[in-house]
């Protein structure tokens, strides 16, 4: 999960739109998985992926 997380992370980082976007596709059904099994709250990730989902909105195309 953490992995999946810092992918996210560093494609924001990167200023590359296009790539942050792919990978925020692919690991918003594994966060949501995780949360489904209980492994964290689900309110974490749901707080995690607005905020991710906020920042790939902020970079400019």
């Amino acid at each position: 999960m953490r992995h999946v997380i810092k992918s996210v992370e560093t494609a924001i980082a990167g200023g590359d739109k296009e790539a942050a976007q792919a990978a925020f596709r692919a690991a918003q059904p594994l966060l949501q998985r995780a949360a489904n099994k209980g492994v964290v709250h689900r309110n974490t990730i749901a707080r995690k992926l607005s905020r991710m989902s906020g920042r790939i909105k902020t970079i400019s195309a």
